[in-house]
């Protein structure tokens, strides 16, 4: 017999996986948007304001599931990281708009060196498939990949910081729009790390890291 709480955790997890498609697609957006230098705030607003409501959706039915079933600690433990991952994945949506906000207020990159951004992007983007990946399939170890990675993405952003700030030559129009959309990058990545660790949680009950 299927009890109403298998229900409510089959309904958390198609709005999860929705809304991690919502989610990457948003930021993959953003990111060929900016390279390729088009405007495209209006819809990643949209996608913003969506993502924001699937997780308040997600935060009400957690709620609701809690105080009517009284989920036990396996159970719990789900509901629990859904809602955490729910706010990641909103910030997700929520940097790629500010991405967007680069571009509409600096234009012009064709002049800009980008290899230090184009290889963020692409560790970033990674990141962004391997933690959606780890928490469809539930893959513990593939998580933990996504966890290792953050490292290397704030290595990254250091280097480039340190680069500009001993560059006296350095091109404010090229160096501002690039520092910052570098440091949403970077919290993109942190809010993937964490989703990949909140796998192992929801998998085994422990943190990994």
């Amino acid at each position: 017999m299927t009890r109403l709480m298998d229900i409510g955790l089959e309904k958390l997890s198609r709005l999860v996986l929705d809304m991690a498609d919502l989610a990457e697609k948003s930021v993959i957006s953003s990111l060929q948007s900016y390279l390729a230098g088009k405007n495209d705030t209006q819809q990643l607003e949209q996608w913003s304001q969506e993502l924001r409501k699937i997780q308040d959706e997600i935060g009400e039915l957690s709620v609701e599931m809690i105080a009517r079933h009284q989920p036990v600690a396996s159970d719990l433990r789900f509901v629990k990281a859904c809602m955490e991952i729910a706010y990641g994945f909103s910030r997700f949506g929520r940097y790629a708009y500010d991405i967007s906000e680069v571009l509409e207020l600096w234009h012009g990159f064709s002049r800009c060196r980008q290899d230090e951004l184009r290889e963020m992007i692409g560790m970033v983007t990674n990141m962004i498939r391997m933690s959606v990946e780890a928490l469809a399939r539930r893959d513990v170890q593939l998580g933990l990949q996504v966890f290792e990675l953050d490292d290397k993405v704030d290595i990254l952003f250091r280097k480039s910081m340190e680069k500009v700030s001993k560059n006296p030559n350095s091109i404010p129009e090229c160096d501002i729009p690039l520092l910052l959309v570098m440091r949403y990058l970077e919290r993109i990545a942190d809010h993937a790390a964490y989703i990949g660790e909140t796998v192992s949680y929801v998998v085994t009950g422990n943190s990994s890291i």
